[in-house]
């Protein structure tokens, strides 16, 4: 088959019962609570993988003691790593860089996928976000209880309109019902520093209770120069209103600001290796392999010019072979606050609602020192003052700004065998972008820092503004009939984004995506003696996104040509699987079949740094099917095992042609960039409440960063470790301390992490490779874990 158009191309650069945000550890799942938003979790305290027992959905929960086990600062995306189908990536070890940071399920990408904190919309945690923020500044991850997974389709209600192929759900912790103080310090390799502390109030009376607490993480870069750093704060208070319910709110800001790695590509692998990086300690050199770029741009437009920096000459430095090698510099800043207040109430003994309202500010810049843009001459300093002769350098920056509120309000009604379950969830988002340049001087040090907020630009390429409305609804229903529980229902949503150009020759206009019929269901079949059989069927789609990510990416007359015949992306998932639970063992087997239509690609045109606008095209269907099997096994109370495979074949069912049906990429039959084949997981943990330990490996396949398959990174092998222990009560000062030893990529593996960090091309070598980190050693000191 062939899809016969391509969209687009550049010309210039509701909730199923909501968790309570007081709630971190909900009772096991019963008939009554078949499929709510916050599956099955195990109570505070166990040390278990649940893997969804009494869901009609592949869906597993780790919780807070797995997190734990990893360095203190670690992303709680990387602790759920373990589980099967997931693919995560991260070229720091903490998994928290959010450059590199990616995550993918069955072959969807991070931003095909629903996150949510409390029940509170994330968005698609792309690096550019458009629509919320990463789980990393959203909340320390010390405060958070359990993260659950469904591999593919999250529970009809999850505020999400991006969820095609699965969802992760965040709970945060309680407040103790005692008051306590718990801290803990990190040291580390390259001078990482982590602390944290949470003071607890305790019980105050009347069941009103809450904590405040506080983070700080800085690390310098594992190869190269520079940092990363940032400052992060949690509150949340709780008030029970007797037997009718409770109010909880909360308060979350995180101020980052991360130097960043060099993308790299094959070609500069070969020729200077993985530990290829910024050049931000040498600013001459960058400033001399800017000003030969320019001399050889202005040579190859005519073999007469004359070159604009004739000091220099032509030739690159010995070891630079392009002028994408090495930059000088390059960050990405986010400051958050999110906030929120939720209401639980028992109306009647069969009838509760639970509503959440909830803000989130943003501002962000991602800026790259680029040698393709020159400052002229008497462009601005930071200061304002003018710089007198310019420079080869110029700083650019993408520009972000966030103000979205929003309320999702859930209602259930217990009636014998059935639970009734109505809910909505309504968002408004103003969204702004901007591309701008800000002047560089020439000398032997830089006149702007990357990991500050710039001010005075000397040119604004393009600046827009972005209205984004949605609105969602579900309807559900579970029935409870002996052995078999059965539940079914359908959601709906509109989603209607608005361009307004200020400046530049981005678009101005309206595009929607609606559909208020989208269908799930799903039953669970309890076979006894520990077994029970499980199936679904859900439909999803993926809602178009505001800024230069999406539709808007383009010319006006491109975006006038194909907004009446453009698609959202949906998905159309069928899985069905047996689990098995039998003493101190757990067992999970699920087959699946994704027809996933309307696949967007995007196509990468030129280097990152250069900013050239992605070419967006239709390539019609993706196929997916696979299998995953999860193991969990006590062997003794201290000593436990966990082991995960996946398969995935996940391949392109059409060629990409144009209007005329002209083939511009024969991608039918490829595999879908990104998707290893294979992947398996495994970890041993011993933990006898003083000594503990773990070690963990993963394994994933090659996996392919061209289209057409013609490039690839092969498979490899991580192993983390960590080891410690707790002083008991006859430690004196030190009675509930621990202490412990961690230490990421153990065998010291060189290997690429990252893959797309600058998006994909049909074919060919491309500049959007990040090296993972090497094995770093870190000590942690804690109290009251």
């Amino acid at each position: 088959m062939t899809v016969k158009f391509m969209l687009l191309a550049g010309a210039s650069g509701l909730f199923a019962a909501a968790p309570a945000l007081a709630q971190d550890a909900p009772p096991p799942a019963t008939a009554a609570t078949i499929d709510r938003a916050a599956p099955e979790q195990p109570t505070e305290g166990e040390d278990v993988v649940v893997l969804g027992f009494g869901q009609s959905r592949q869906v597993q929960t780790v919780t807070s003691a797995d997190l734990e086990r990893l360095t203190p600062g670690t992303s709680p995306l990387k602790a759920v790593a373990k589980l099967p189908g997931v693919n995560f990536q991260s070229a720091d070890a903490f998994g928290a860089y959010e450059w590199s940071t990616r995550i993918s399920l069955r072959g969807f990408n991070q931003n095909q996928l629903g996150f949510t904190l409390d029940g509170v919309p994330l968005g698609d945690m792309s690096y550019g976000n458009v629509n919320g923020l990463h789980i990393s500044r959203a909340i320390l991850s010390e405060n958070i209880a359990s993260t659950t997974v469904a591999q593919g389709a999250g529970a009809l209600g999850t505020a999400s309109t991006s969820n095609l192929g699965g969802t992760l759900q965040f709970v945060s912790r309680a407040p103790s019902d005692t008051a306590d103080l718990v801290a803990s310090g990190t040291y580390g390799s390259d001078q990482t520093y982590r602390a944290f502390v949470r003071a607890e109030s305790g019980d105050l009376g009347g069941g009103l209770k809450g904590y405040i607490s506080y983070g700080f993480l800085k690390t310098d870069k594992w190869k190269g120069f520079g940092e990363q750093r940032q400052h992060q704060a949690n509150a949340k208070v709780v008030k029970e209103v007797g037997d009718h319910g409770k109010i909880t709110a909360f308060l979350n800001f995180s101020d980052r600001r991360e130097n960043d790695y060099q993308d790299l590509s094959l070609d500069i692998i070969r020729r200077r290796g993985l530990n290829n990086d910024n050049i931000s300690n040498d600013y001459p050199l960058a400033l001399q392999i800017a000003q030969i770029a320019q001399n050889q741009a202005a040579r190859g437009a005519s073999a007469t010019a004359a070159l604009p920096y004739p000091g220099v000459g032509l030739a690159f430095p010995a070891g630079i072979g392009t002028l994408d090698d090495v930059y000088y510099d390059a960050a990405g800043l986010r400051r958050d606050w999110l906030g929120g207040v939720t209401f639980e109430a028992q109306l009647l003994p069969q009838l509760s609602v639970v509503s959440t309202s909830y803000i989130h500010r943003n501002k962000g810049q991602g800026s790259w020192i680029t040698p393709y843009v020159a400052t002229p001459a008497g462009a601005p300093n930071a200061d304002g003052t003018p710089i007198i002769d310019g420079s080869a350098l110029s700083f650019r920056t993408t520009e972000y700004r966030i103000m979205r509120a929003g309320n999702f309000t859930n209602a259930a009604l217990e009636l014998g065998a059935n639970r009734f379950e109505v809910g909505a969830w309504y968002e408004s988002n103003a969204f702004d972008q901007a591309r701008r340049f800000y002047g560089m001087a020439d000398g032997t040090t830089a006149n702007r820092r990357a990991l500050d907020y710039q001010e005075n630009p000397f040119f604004t390429q393009w600046a827009g503004n972005y209205d984004t409305e949605t609105l969602q609804y579900h309807v559900a229903d579970t029935l409870q009939l002996g052995r078999l529980t059965i539940n079914a229902g359908w959601k709906g949503m509109r989603v209607e984004n608005k361009a307004n150009l200020l400046t530049g020759v981005l678009v101005a206009g309206k595009i929607e995506s609606k559909d208020w019929f989208l269908p799930q269901a799903g039953a669970v079949f309890a076979l006894g003696g520990g077994a029970e059989l499980f199936a679904s069927y859900t439909e999803n789609m993926r809602a178009f996104v505001s800024g230069t990510a999406g539709p808007f990416g383009t010319t006006q007359t491109g975006f006038d040509a194909i907004r009446s015949r453009i698609k959202p992306e949906t998905s159309k998932t069928a899985e069905g699987g047996v689990r098995l639970r039998a003493g101190g063992l757990q067992l999970s087997a699920v087959g699946y079949y994704i027809d996933f239509n309307d696949r967007l690609l995007t196509f990468q045109n030129g280097s990152g740094i250069q900013g050239n606008p992605p070419t967006l095209n239709n390539a019609g269907n993706v196929e997916s099917y696979g299998g995953e099997i999860s193991a969990f096994y006590r062997v003794f109370q201290p000593l436990s095992l966990f082991a995960s495979y996946s398969y995935n074949k996940a391949t392109y069912q059409d060629d990409v042609v144009n209007a005329a049906g002209t083939v511009l990429t024969a991608t039918a039959g490829k595999t879908v960039v990104d998707t290893p084949e294979h992947m398996a997981k495994g970890e041993i943990v011993y933990d006898d409440s003083r000594f503990f330990g773990r070690v963990g490996a993963d394994y994933m396949a090659k996996r392919y960063f061209t289209y057409l398959n013609d490039q690839s990174i092969g498979s490899r092998v991580l192993v983390d470790a960590s080891i410690g222990v707790r002083f008991g009560e006859n430690m004196g000062f030190f009675r509930g301390f621990a202490l412990e030893g961690s230490v990421t990529n153990l065998t010291d593996k060189k290997y690429v992490s990252t893959i797309g960090s600058n998006g994909y091309t049909a074919s060919g070598d491309n500049q959007t490779l990040l090296a993972g980190a090497p094995r770093q050693v870190f000590v942690t000191l804690r109290r009251g874990f």
